[in-house]
């Protein structure tokens, strides 16, 4: 290869590399997985070594991260936040090693998982935490401190005895909550998160910390970027004072003497991965005496002193028997293939999720296809190609009618799913009904997704109203359903009649509408019968209730089935009424942000006294946000207020309002 054709493919390298940078780090929608991209990234390395003509300063190597959003505020990273060189073999780490060695008398390193997330910077003054941001370029980042406090395993303060700390941690979604919202966003017919990095960084990079708050994110600290009035000697040590702190630290941390003992924890972390219950895609190997990394630097990207080591994803050949449809609680239709059972990644597969016709056609995906599998982030099962085709296999098409009730299917402008809009279709009835009696909803102990469905597929139920005309009789005559089980059922419906006009909402099932503006619309309107009169401009003015939301709850609405259900449920004595703790009506329609310390109450007790004189507190500022309510050091929700012509008060021009 000569200069002029490694120019040529150098730029093809550039080229993709800053595309999926793009998608990867600014749109948080990567389009392939990270083993892929670091291989891109190497190639590129390995041709700019060869010809060093071709380095240049722009070039993706040696850029760490991404961009800056215009969404957030810059923040300047008084310490860089540096990236790690990949390794992608066991020769790499033992060279790495060796290199430490020539440099460094008998040195001590300490071997932790990779978590898969989000970089992030959090500072703390005077044991507050005042600020934290994302990565970025290594140089300036994004100011998140609204999201980062919706974390709840992170101390908002601390008794650390030092003036200032600086930290550095990774943000993640866990492997239960990343089921839980891909489950989520099927069932509604929206584009899914990739993995849990994927689903972590679209999460924190909200600008509504309400969503980010609804994620369930968590957070690791594997490092103090700077500390005033401290010193340590080594990396363990430092992460034994966070510890104390109550900071929830990496939690896998394994000292090691040798090359030997680093790659049996590499090898061990490797193979309880999959058994975590966070995603990690590598171990990080680290020098541990915090004066020998000092003794080594940095490159211009990268510490010489750490170095991480990347587990490829395991990938399986095996046959695709059978292409499924599934119809899910609001129409849509999902393609399920059925796989001749494969083990990868820790458990067996045989089924896996083929998303939508799209991406069947992309792939060209047949039934009898010899396909090859492996687990997106170590979790999802996915097919990620064809290897090879059936004798005589026919490219699949979707139904034109829905397999459960044979409507006519369709594609509503904007989406890529196709949905049968029969309200009567048993499948969609069938996943109305468990949302319904779901724990978020009316809560009917006792009345899982198994009994659900033998219910229904034995006529004892067809509709929601059904279940609060159930008989003890009707119950007991079930298998595994005794007197006592029956009673006990009995008694839990009847409870569920009291649980209010939110949770009713939330249990209808209306789409986009979750837990969080079941209640804010609850509140707002007071009865069921209030809301259905409603119109999109009315329902639109809820503060955190935005045009989408409006659209869905009106449509509903025009549904005679949806108030017949209604009406139904009434019947059987469900209250359709919120009540609160309201002892005023003063603060009626106002609703209220609050940000910085406050000198007379507590943000929860400051939020409970203007609830209960009937107004609402949100979490963040809109146009419809009636008063900032900022006390010292107040956060860029004042900033904002200022932009938008919020009213910003103070607590003694608060106490005059209520007063």
């Amino acid at each position: 290869m000569n200069l002029e054709e490694a120019r040529l493919i150098a730029k093809k390298y550039r080229e993709e590399i800053e595309y999926h940078n793009k998608k990867y780090y600014e749109e948080d929608a990567p389009e392939i997985d990270d083993f892929e991209y670091d291989k891109l990234v190497r190639n590129l390395e390995e041709l700019e070594e060869k010809f060093p003509e071709l380095s240049e300063k722009t070039s993706p190597t040696k850029k760490v991260g991404g961009s800056v959003s215009e969404k957030f505020s810059p923040v300047v990273h008084e310490v860089k936040m540096e990236s790690l060189h990949d390794s992608f073999s066991i020769e790499e780490i033992i060279s790495f090693e060796k290199k430490v060695r020539n440099s460094v008398q008998n040195p001590k390193y300490v071997v932790e998982p990779k978590i898969d997330g989000l970089s992030v910077s959090v500072e703390y003054q005077n044991g507050k935490l005042v600020r934290a941001s994302t990565r970025g370029d290594g140089f300036v980042g994004e100011d998140i401190t609204e999201n980062i406090l919706t974390i709840s395993s992170l101390p908002k303060k601390i008794s650390s005895g030092v003036s200032y700390l600086e930290v550095r941690g990774e943000v993640y979604m866990s492997k239960e909550n990343f089921l839980n919202l891909i489950r989520y966003q099927e069932s509604e017919g929206v584009k899914s998160f990739k993995n849990p990095r994927n689903a972590a960084a679209g999460s924190l990079r909200q600008k509504d910390s309400r969503i980010t708050a609804s994620r369930n994110l968590d957070i690791f600290i594997f490092n103090i970027q700077k500390i005033d009035g401290k010193e340590f000697k080594s990396h363990k040590e430092s992460l034994e004072f966070l510890k104390n702190l109550s900071l929830p630290v990496v939690p896998i941390c394994t000292e090691c003497e040798n090359i030997e003992e680093i790659l049996k924890e590499i090898n061990r972390i490797g193979n309880i991965k999959s058994e975590l219950p966070y995603q990690t895609d590598g171990a990080v190997v680290k020098l541990d005496l915090l004066k020998e990394r000092d003794l080594l630097g940095s490159t211009s990207k990268f510490p010489r002193w750490a170095e991480a080591f990347k587990y490829p994803p395991e990938e399986k050949k095996t046959e695709l028997l059978d292409i499924e449809i599934n119809v899910g609680r609001t129409g849509v239709l999902t393609p399920v293939g059925i796989l001749a059972p494969v083990f990868v990644s820790g458990s067996t597969i045989s089924r896996v999720v083929l998303h939508n016709q799209d991406f069947i056609s992309e792939k060209d995906i047949r039934i009898g296809d010899e396909v090859v599998i492996r687990k997106a982030g170590e979790i999802i099962p996915e097919v990620v190609k064809v290897d090879s085709h059936k004798e005589n296999s026919e490219q699949f098409v979707f139904p034109k009618v829905c397999p459960s009730c044979k409507s006519e299917v369709v594609k509503v402008e904007g989406e890529v799913a196709l949905r049968c809009v029969n309200m009567d279709c048993p499948a969609q009835l069938l996943r109305n009904l468990i949302h319904f009696v779901s724990k978020g909803a009316m809560d009917i102990d006792g009345l899982g997704e198994t009994i659900v469905k033998n219910m229904v597929s034995q006529n004892i139920i067809k509709s929601a109203h059904d279940i609060y005309n159930l008989k003890l009789e009707d119950i007991s005559s079930m298998e595994r359903m005794g007197d006592k089980s029956a009673e006990n059922l009995i008694n839990s419906i009847e409870k569920s009649k009291s649980r209010g006009l939110d949770k009713f909402i939330f249990a209808l099932g209306i789409r986009h509408v979750g837990q969080k503006a079941s209640k804010l619309i609850a509140k707002t309107f007071k009865s069921v019968d209030n809301l259905m009169i409603a119109d999109e401009e009315d329902i639109s003015q809820i503060d955190g209730i935005g045009d989408i939301i409006a659209k869905s709850i009106v449509s509903y609405f025009k549904i005679p089935q949806n108030i017949e259900l209604i009406e139904n449920l009434k019947n059987c004595g469900i209250n359709m009424e919120f009540k609160d703790n309201v002892i005023d009506n003063k603060l009626s329609g106002k609703s209220f942000v609050l940000t910085g310390t406050l000198q007379k109450y507590t943000r929860t007790e400051a939020s409970k006294l203007i609830e209960s004189l009937g107004g609402t507190v949100t979490s963040s500022v809109s146009k419809k946000t009636s008063y900032v309510l900022a006390g010292s050091e107040p956060g860029s929700k004042v900033d904002k207020a200022k932009k938008l012509g919020v009213d910003i008060i103070s607590e003694e021009e608060f106490e005059n309002i209520i007063s």
